[in-house]
C-alpha cells in the first residue's frame, strides 16, 4: 500500500496492483476460453481485486509480505499436477510459508498432459 493510503478497498491506494488487474484481464481475454492457470500479485497486493479479475492465485490476502518460494511452489503444483486432478490452496498450504496469510487462490485444474504411446 501507498504511505498514506486510507482504505484497503481503494485500488488506487496500492501501488502496482491496477497493473496485475489490468494484465490479468488482459490475458484472460487473449486466452480466448483456453485452460489458463494465472498467479498474479506481490507483496502488499489488493488481492480481492485481483483475484476478481480472474486470476486462479494472488497474493497477498493478509496483505504481508510474501516469501519469494510461494508463488514458485504453486506454479510447480500446477505444472507437475494432472489435468484431471483439481488444485486447492488448502490442499498445498502446507508447503507454503504460514499457510495461507500470503497467497490464496481458487481451486483450478493442474496442467500436466497425458499422453500414451
Amino acid at each position: 500500500m501507498i504511505k498514506n493510503g486510507t482504505g484497503f478497498t481503494d485500488i488506487y491506494n496500492y501501488r502496482n496492483s491496477r497493473y496485475f488487474v489490468n494484465t490479468v484481464k488482459e490475458a484472460r481475454k487473449a486466452s480466448q476460453g483456453k485452460e489458463l492457470v494465472i498467479f498474479a500479485g506481490a507483496c502488499q497486493s489488493f488481492f480481492e481485486a485481483i483475484m476478481d479479475s480472474g486470476a486462479n492465485f494472488a497474493s497477498s490476502p493478509a496483505r504481508v509480505l510474501i516469501d519469494f518460494m510461494d508463488p514458485l511452489t504453486i506454479a510447480e503444483k500446477v505444472a507437475i499436477t494432472p489435468e484431471e486432478k483439481n488444485i486447492t490452496i488448502k490442499e498445498i498450504s502446507y508447503l507454503l510459508k504460514d499457510d495461507n496469510k500470503r497467497v490464496g487462490g481458487i481451486t483450478s485444474k493442474g496442467t500436466r498432459k497425458r499422453y500414451t504411446l
